[in-house]
């Protein structure tokens, strides 16, 4: 019985690869110190990091966290959540970047694309919904980067891409006009938003109006402080000014209500209202919930969240790895690398009740104009962060809504597109369909439905594009023959099969030209459509008693044709550089390049 055993382990060892080997060759290029210090950025720089650098790095970092506590909270209530989840978002991020992140200058966290998508689909659920979300959302994108699927992204076009971040702008700043107002409401919807205004017009609260304004034109005013002129002293100063006008902002309002309600015993503005202090509980995201006395499974969590784990990932990716490009200053960017940097960034939110994060331009954009030197910036953001959820809780209790209102409402401003649509109607005028068609979709469908119908319609165009190939006609006399050659400007595919033919026969038909010349030089492979059609279009020509010449055709479009009709065509190929030794030679000569066992 033994001897049996190693008979059959003998077989079973020749028959298949060792395991082991199968293992170490699948895994090498995984484990290298290379792989490693690729994945784990931190260990390249951090090693050369100079303590010149230090001042430059807190100071960026506490710009960036006076620009993400407004920013958190606020966009914590567009998602419909209470203040302190959109804080829990923001420090996770800035932890998890500081590890896995390649570019200093990125800030991950919560942004206002993603707190709207959110509430699509978990601002009614709870809070349960949301954190999975993240979970999952993570899981996604971790998976996009693990197997390089970052090029899922490229088929969402700049017009696209355009019309949704305008429309998502114009849509989270129509959701803000309840609380800019002081009038109840539930929705973020465009449409249902401005409805709920016009049907609350009685209800419109004086205080809370101006304060929402007036919020609004001091961060306009604050935004040009950047732009003041003088010596480098003031320059200085105009520039922190604007850097931290959503704090400013915020904390004035704050105070301001403060004095009203504790000092003068009057409430004129509508508040934020409690916040949970301390630091996140650390836990399992959850994989089940109660809502409402009904028991939700995570497969029927899953279900819930619908549409939201494909839109949200891809969202996600597109935002932070443009976001990356835009601050890497001709470097190149492992795209690969920020999407697991992303992916992770979303799990281990997840652990600390974060909802999806994602890149933030905004804050990207004050990280890098405070001069960050290394992603250690983040470290600064994320222990600000975290103290203000220890300490400073009490003080978000005076938040007006109103002033976080204008805060979001301010930055929707800057995040239309006006620039990009002048550029595409510059450039060219049949791409502002797209961005159209998407912009409109996006406000009265949704986001997601949006900019599906945003990718289909540019999808059409590439089709319609590649479905209708140009065909130059070229008439020559050679040798007393009348020649038309027709030169193809784009490969073959069986949607352009037919609509190739009927030009060709459309131009045989002008003139009774002898000797029809196909060019084929533009022409890299053809498929068994397009072969069929050919075979047919060889017939007609010939059943009108003229020749139809496959001029610099290559191999591999030859070969295609040959499996296809062999006798048809071998004789149908030419590949001489002068069309004028082909046409007095005539067309007896077999083609000598083309093998005989195609």
């Amino acid at each position: 019985m033994p001897q049996d055993n190693k008979t059959n382990d003998d077989d079973i060892s020749e028959s298949f690869p060792k395991l082991g080997q199968l293992v170490s060759t699948c895994c090498h290029g995984f484990f290298t110190r290379k792989q490693l210090f690729k994945r784990l950025p931190v260990l390249q720089w951090l090693p050369a990091y100079k303590l010149e650098y230090l001042v430059d790095d807190i100071v960026a970092g506490l710009s960036v966290a006076l620009t993400v506590i407004p920013q958190g909270i606020a966009y914590a209530a567009i998602a419909n959540l209470d203040p302190q989840y959109g804080l829990y978002s923001a420090f996770m991020g800035c932890f998890v970047y500081f590890i896995f992140g390649s570019c200093k200058d990125v800030t991950i966290g919560p942004t206002a694309i993603m707190a709207l998508m959110v509430q699509a689909h978990v601002g009614n659920t709870g809070v349960e919904f949301a954190i999975l979300s993240a979970f999952v959302t993570g899981c996604m994108i971790l998976l996009l980067g693990v197997l390089n699927l970052g090029f899922l992204v490229q088929f969402i076009s700049f017009p696209v891409t355009a019309g949704f971040t305008s429309a998502a702008a114009i849509t989270i700043a129509s959701g803000q006009m309840k609380s800019l107002l002081g009038i109840p409401g539930q929705s973020n919807e465009f449409l249902d938003s401005w409805i709920n205004v016009f049907e609350h017009l009685p209800d419109i609260r004086l205080w809370d109006s101006v304060l929402g304004v007036s919020t609004i034109i001091i961060l306009l005013i604050l935004m040009q402080m950047k732009n003041i002129k003088g010596n480098k002293c003031w320059r200085n100063v105009g520039k922190y000014i604007t850097l931290s006008r959503n704090a400013i902002a915020v904390i004035s309002g704050s105070v301001l209500a403060y004095v009203l309600s504790d000092v003068g015993n009057v409430q004129p503005f509508l508040l934020t209202g409690n916040v949970t202090p301390g630091l996140p509980p650390f836990q399992l995201p959850p994989f089940s919930t109660t809502l409402n006395g009904q028991a939700y499974s995570f497969s029927e969590m899953i279900a819930e969240l619908g549409t939201s784990l494909i839109t949200l990932p891809l969202i996600a990716v597109l935002e932070s790895i443009a976001i990356a490009k835009a601050f890497s200053k001709g470097k190149a960017i492992d795209a690969t690398q920020e999407m697991i940097a992303l992916g992770i960034s979303n799990i281990a939110g997840s652990f600390v009740s974060s909802m999806p994060v994602t890149g933030s331009f905004t804050r990207s954009a004050v990280n890098n104009n405070s001069g960050v030197r290394t992603q250690l910036g983040g470290i600064t953001t994320g222990v600000v962060v975290l103290l203000a959820l220890g300490l400073l809780t009490e003080s978000f209790y005076y938040i007006p809504k109103a002033t976080l209102a204008g805060v979001i409402i301010a930055a929707m401003f800057f995040m239309i597109e006006f620039h990009a649509a002048a550029e595409i109607w510059r450039t060219k005028r049949v791409d502002i369909i797209p961005m159209l068609s998407t912009l409109i979709a996006c406000l009265l469908l949704g986001l997601e439905y949006g900019m599906i119908v945003g990718i289909g319609i540019n999808i059409c165009f590439v089709l319609y594009q590649i479905s209708r190939p140009n065909v130059l006609p070229n008439r020559l006399t050679i040798d007393g023959k009348d020649v038309l050659v027709l030169q193809v400007d784009q490969g073959l595919v069986y949607s352009a099969a037919e609509y190739l033919k009927h030009l060709v026969l459309k131009q045989a038909t002008k003139q009774t030209d002898a000797i029809i010349v196909l060019d084929g030089s533009h022409i890299n492979s053809v498929d068994t459509t397009v072969a069929k059609v050919l075979v047919n279009l060889v017939q007609d020509i010939g059943d009108s008693n003229r020749t139809l010449v496959f001029w610099k055709w290559n191999r591999s479009a030859q070969c295609t044709l040959l499996r296809m009709e062999r006798e048809l065509f071998q004789n149908l190929f030419r590949n001489e550089e002068k069309l004028d030794a082909i046409i007095k030679e005539g067309f007896t000569r077999q083609q000598a390049t083309v093998r005989a066992d195609v």
